[in-house]
């Protein structure tokens, strides 16, 4: 297992990133490059890919020094879901292992949440996007009842530190920060550790 395709991705976004692009492009390329990531499941980190029975496990991979977008592994153990929720940035979602089904929500003429359009079911190498100029509210659950589904999500931002906002059926939004289920990343930088080719 080599952690050089996560180096590389990270890189890649970095370099978009750095370009300013406009939304619609960055989430073009960067969905172009999420899926090259996903493509082959053999550069995760068993320390980040681990359920929880509780919940859905959310892994720190990466953060840009500068808070201009994050990595994450989203560890969903079977049946496990989000609630209703937001993100209030842009974000790409790619599924490594397994599959998931989202739920997408959008305000009505009236101004209500309502549930706006089918389930869209992301399988293995598929790359979904989400932002507030696009959609950025949905619910997210493992497709599976019976095995653990794994995603790699990008967001423009530090994403474990945005204000963001839980929708509850009949009931004001619940504002929550996530953070992170890990304490650790993944070095990313070590290449005392690869081989020489």
């Amino acid at each position: 297992m080599t952690i050089r395709k996560l180096r590389d991705f990270v890189g890649a976004i970095a370099a978009l990133v750095d370009e300013n692009p406009r939304e619609a492009e960055l989430i073009e390329r960067g969905s172009a490059a999420l899926r090259e990531l996903v493509r082959v499941d053999d550069w995760l980190p068993d320390a980040f890919a681990q359920p929880s029975p509780e919940r859905y496990q959310q892994f720190l991979l990466y953060a840009d020094v500068r808070q201009r977008f994050s990595v994450v592994s989203f560890v969903w153990g079977p049946g496990q879901a989000t609630p209703v929720h937001d993100h209030t940035v842009w974000g790409l979602i790619g599924v490594l292992r397994g599959a998931e089904l989202a739920t997408p929500y959008a305000r009505d003429a009236g101004g209500a949440l309502r549930q706006n359009g089918d389930d869209v079911r992301l399988e293995r190498g598929d790359v979904e996007a989400v932002s507030p100029t696009i959609g950025d509210i949905h619910r997210v659950r493992n497709a599976f009842d019976d095995r653990v589904s794994i995603s790699i999500h990008v967001y423009g931002a530090n994403i474990g530190a945005v204000h963001r906002s839980t929708y509850p059926p009949d009931a004001p939004p619940k504002h929550f920060i996530s953070g992170y289920s890990n304490d650790v990343i993944p070095n990313l930088w070590d290449l005392s550790k690869e081989r020489i080719q």
